[in-house]
């Protein structure tokens, strides 16, 4: 059949707390700009803001919309948002997080049919998922919701488990990436201020409690320690903006490390990024399954991260990285001296990640089942199949 005019597709409206750089928001664009635009519009609101990364959605015709919500409770929001989809009048609506997940019965009030909710990861205030208040919140609000999407077993345990959502409501869907744009090549000194000859320990993420920069800093004045005649190739690159990216830079240079940590902020080419790294860590104290791991992974680095939320599921230890405690710098140095003294364990365990990205986390599974999830959603509410591209 043809694709539907323009005015008939189906509208999703994603509801998110921000946009900015993250993550999160990476995975959020990918999926608007790549979903056959035959099948589904998309429009984006964001509670607070949004930034100059929202001219990263390349898909024609996606309105963006902030509500400028100010700090602590503010029901007008629950008002101004109905207003919106009651303009809007999406299909679908798709909140992020615990921020949004309060939002779904004003969407049902506005006659929004299906409601889907994502969890993507826990903050580090809460790492576990035990508040009592958010949990309580999240079965309160489960009536207005059609699907919880997880995007790991970890998740998925929690909810059932903990925050007790009945099992039929909730569904995996492996976040997923680009293998043909994050991909093993050659070492490029556009990625950072380091050269070949330089082992450089990297990551990406925004710079928040959650992910433990600090730690990580901690962790390399530490490996340091353990190898001593290894100063002058050890490097240390830390990229992405945040909140505690002013407190990151103190802490560098209490240290006396500026000449050997990079802290360039926000980069709009990690790919390039990547392949100036040797190896990716991301000592997070909480995550779901952050696409920046998946990234580096796709890019053939070996990787040492937190033995937290979805990590363990992603990475093998010892074949693909290695999983450290939460916050344990001693740890973190001893794992990353194993890379730094043999670069044919850095060239196995990334050869090995790269294929675990392939066969599990592509982008293309992502969306297909994101797809099918709207289609079969659409159809149970609404009774009507999804257009089909030919």
């Amino acid at each position: 059949m043809p694709p539907l005019p323009q005015d008939e597709r189906p509208l999703v409206v994603h509801l998110v707390y921000a946009l900015d750089v993250g993550g999160l928001e990476t995975l959020l664009v990918d999926c608007i700009n790549r979903m056959p635009p035959e099948r589904y519009r998309h429009a984006l609101v964001c509670l607070t803001h949004y930034t100059s990364f929202a001219e990263r959605i390349t898909q024609p015709g996606v309105e963006v919309h902030a509500l400028h919500k100010p700090p602590g409770q503010a029901p007008g929001i629950h008002v101004k948002l109905w207003k919106l989809l009651r303009r809007l009048r999406p299909t679908v609506l798709h909140t992020y997080n615990l921020a949004t997940l309060e939002y779904a019965p004003a969407a049902m009030l506005a006659g929004v049919p299906v409601r889907i909710h994502a969890e993507h990861g826990r903050d580090a205030r809460d790492p576990q998922g035990l508040n009592p208040k958010h949990n309580l919140l999240r079965r309160l609000v489960a009536p207005f919701i059609d699907r919880y999407v997880t995007v790991s077993a970890d998740l998925e345990k929690w909810l059932d488990q903990v925050v007790r959502i009945p099992r039929a409501k909730a569904q995996l869907i492996n976040n997923g990436v680009d293998t043909d744009r994050f991909r093993h090549g050659p070492y490029q000194s556009g990625g950072s201020p380091w050269g070949p000859e330089h082992f450089v320990i990297g990551t990406v993420a925004r710079i928040q409690d959650v992910k433990h920069h600090k730690g990580l800093v901690e962790g390399f004045i530490a490996l340091r320690t353990l190898l001593p005649d290894q100063h002058h190739r050890l490097r240390l690159s830390i990229v992405g903006d945040g909140p505690l990216l002013p407190a990151l830079r103190e802490q560098v240079a209490a240290a006396g490390l500026q000449d050997v940590v990079w802290l360039p902020g926000s980069r709009n080419d990690i790919d390039t990024v990547l392949h100036g790294f040797s190896l990716f860590a991301l000592p997070s104290l909480a995550e779901g399954t952050p696409v920046s791991l998946l990234e580096a992974m796709a890019c053939a680095l070996p990787v040492v991260v937190s033995r937290v939320g979805g990590m363990p599921e992603v990475v093998t230890e010892g074949v693909h990285g290695s999983l450290v405690p939460p916050a344990d710098a001693p740890a973190l140095a001893q794992a990353l001296a194993r890379y730094a003294t043999d670069a044919e364990l850095c060239r196995q365990h990334g050869a090995a990640g790269r294929q675990r990205v392939i066969q599990h986390y592509s982008m293309a599974a992502m969306l297909d089942s994101y797809l099918a999830l709207y289609d079969e959603l659409r159809q149970q509410k609404l009774g009507r199949p999804a257009a089909r591209v030919h």
